[in-house]
């Protein structure tokens, strides 16, 4: 079933038709169709669930409401409903990484220009990818399909332990297992219920610093580039939901060690093939001074992440792939101007935030720096993920003082949770 909701004024030319499927209208998604709306000559058309609250639908000239925002069957119905009502799609895009093949199969069926369902399919499929980026000769952890315990068993006597398991298709590093032993290896596999039909990822467990490595692609070629650092990396803080973890985005792009991720990170979107959009890969800086490529996706990286991207280059990042996506254009300069960072707010405990401590004196030590900052809701429950209950993100010229500076929140800030 779906319902049509028509929220935008009548437009007299013929713009370009831009479906944007949006499943719900979160905070995130929105910074990306208010980018969208922005653009010359689009007409901003929405697939989802529901559209945006109060004044922002009407962002959208028309907006097709669906029962599944996330089914190939329901989106298509929805396109159906405005080709019919507007004309062709120019553009079929969305952001979120599980619906990107999804999204790439509807493109297909239109005829419509964009990342092909093969391309898509590839970013999204880790095995897949790993065996094309090893075919491209590119240094990647040592990966298997795992099907049954004799295939995790002898990947185990290959790889050593401790070893990674994961989805084939996950994001965010969910449901991502550190396996210690072969105990921790029966017990996953067994409450995984992995099998012929539900199969895991195996990996080699890099050991070094991590980072993420983000481009922007037009017409084949990665026009231009940015470098984080996780502190610590993500597996660690999933498996220690207590600890404040940080992301800097430094300044200096220009260091030995940035300019082989650099080389590392074009050449992996040239492996897989994209052709215009944003890509996110999490690399390693091993203890020998090598790297290697962790995952790599054809989407924007998180949202913090991505806010600081047009932080330190001084641009709008959203307007950037949107132009990206929509024009195959980078209309941006790319001149790395600042550096940037990330705190995010996490604490010891289960239950509600009852309390956060330390806001007022932590304002006053980096307010002149503060970017934007989400600070806990009491009464909400603990977020298990990596971004936590909140964050901080600063910026300055100096990596070093924003590295200074992300210390002083992590050290003064503290929440308190109670069942």
């Amino acid at each position: 079933m779906l319902t049509g909701v028509r929220t935008g004024p009548t437009l007299g030319s013929l713009p370009r038709n831009v479906i944007f499927v949006a499943p719900f209208p979160s905070d995130v998604t929105m910074r990306f169709i208010r980018a969208v709306a922005t653009l010359e000559d689009v007409r901003l058309l929405g697939v989802g669930h529901s559209p945006p609250p109060g004044h922002e639908a009407s962002l959208f000239h028309d907006f097709v409401r669906v029962t599944g925002p996330t089914s190939f069957e329901d989106i298509v119905e929805g396109v159906e409903v405005l080709r019919k009502r507007h004309g062709e799609p120019f553009r079929i895009i969305g952001i979120l990484e599980p619906m990107m093949v999804t999204i790439a199969r509807v493109r297909e069926r239109y005829g419509v220009a964009g990342t092909s369902v093969a391309t898509a399919e590839l970013f999204r499929e880790k095995a897949q990818m790993k065996d094309a980026l090893r075919a491209a000769g590119l240094p990647v952890a040592r990966h298997k399909l795992i099907t049954s315990e004799n295939d995790a068993r002898a990947f185990a006597a290959q790889v050593g332990f401790p070893m990674i398991l994961k989805p084939p298709a996950g994001v965010g590093a969910k449901a991502t297992f550190r396996v210690t032993n072969e105990d921790e290896l029966r017990h996953v596999l067994g409450g995984m219920r992995v099998g012929a039909d539900s199969p895991m990822l195996g990996e080699e467990m890099l050991r070094g610093t991590e980072h993420s490595f983000e481009t922007i692609t037009i017409g084949g070629v990665p026009r231009v580039s940015s470098i984080s650092n996780y502190l610590p990396g993500c597996l660690e803080v999933l498996e220690n939901p207590w600890i404040q973890w940080a992301c800097v985005l430094p300044r200096e792009m220009d260091t030995p060690r940035s300019q082989r991720a650099k080389e590392i990170g074009f050449a992996a979107v040239r492996a897989l093939g994209l052709e215009d959009g944003m890509t996110h890969m999490e690399w390693f800086e091993k203890s020998d001074g090598t790297l290697a490529i962790g995952e790599i996706a054809a989407r924007p990286p998180g949202p913090q992440l991505l806010h600081m991207t047009g932080v330190v280059h001084d641009i709008d990042v959203y307007r950037a792939w949107a132009k990206a996506v929509i024009d195959g254009e980078l209309d941006a300069p790319w001149e790395r101007k600042y550096a940037a960072g990330c705190a995010y707010i996490r604490g010891v405990g289960r239950g509600r935030v009852v309390s956060v401590t330390g806001v007022r004196e932590t304002h006053a030590a980096v307010g002149e720096h503060l970017v934007e900052a989400k600070l806990p809701t009491l009464g909400a429950m603990k977020n298990d993920s990596y971004e936590g209950d909140g964050y901080v993100i600063v910026r300055h010229e100096s990596t070093k003082k924003v590295e200074e500076l992300i210390t002083t929140i992590v050290q003064t800030m503290k929440i308190s949770y109670a069942s």
